[in-house]
């Protein structure tokens, strides 16, 4: 069987909701104000990709390859990363909505969030060494046995990550934020 291979393709202004994607792999393309929002990407490749400015919300991912894939001014809710091929899983964020997002049990070593909102986002059990999350909100992101070893936190805001529960060796974090790891303990902090 004959792998359809697209190669240095631009896909601009597309509803995938509409024009299904056809499966196979597709290599360095570019998907611009893309609207991505609920449609089956499942089992589809994605190698060197960048999304930038698409609605990908609710995208199905099911045994989808995204290695060496960049979303930049996306909104992402919602979408079950966790799913997807986790074989050469590269990505990049930047300027992305990732509202309950999951990246359940993920192997995201030198993952990059910068500016991104990740309200509610499932970490649990993923593996985030290295992983810079720069100026992103973490309001009710669940890290539940996550390995955060050498991970960047220092410009990030309201995360809650249990110490006890996780591995935080060598992490970075800033102050006020540190006050995120002692959150569970139900102490007042005064300045």
């Amino acid at each position: 069987m004959n792998t359809q291979i697209t190669e240095n393709k631009v896909f601009e202004k597309i509803s995938f909701r509409e024009t299904l994607l056809e499966k196979g792999v597709y290599e360095e393309c570019l998907f611009i104000n893309c609207n991505c929002n609920t449609s089956d990407l499942s089992g589809i490749t994605f190698r060197t990709c960048t999304f930038n400015n698409c609605d990908c919300s609710l995208m199905s991912i099911n045994k989808t390859s995204l290695q060496d894939v960049k979303f930049i001014n996306c909104k992402l809710l919602g979408v079950q990363f966790n799913l997807c091929n986790g074989f050469l899983l590269g990505l990049d964020f930047e300027n992305c909505i990732l509202k309950l997002s999951a990246f359940h049990k993920l192997k995201l070593k030198n993952t990059r969030f910068n500016r991104c909102n990740l309200e509610e986002a499932d970490f649990s059990e993923a593996d985030l060494t290295g992983a810079v999350f720069e100026e992103c909100n973490l309001l009710k992101a669940t890290f539940m046995h996550t390995n955060l070893e050498k991970a960047d936190f220092r410009s990030s805001c309201n995360y809650s990550i249990h110490p006890e529960i996780n591995r935080i060796r060598h992490a970075r974090f800033s102050i006020p934020g540190v006050v995120g790891l002692l959150s569970q303990y139900d102490i007042d902090i005064e300045w």
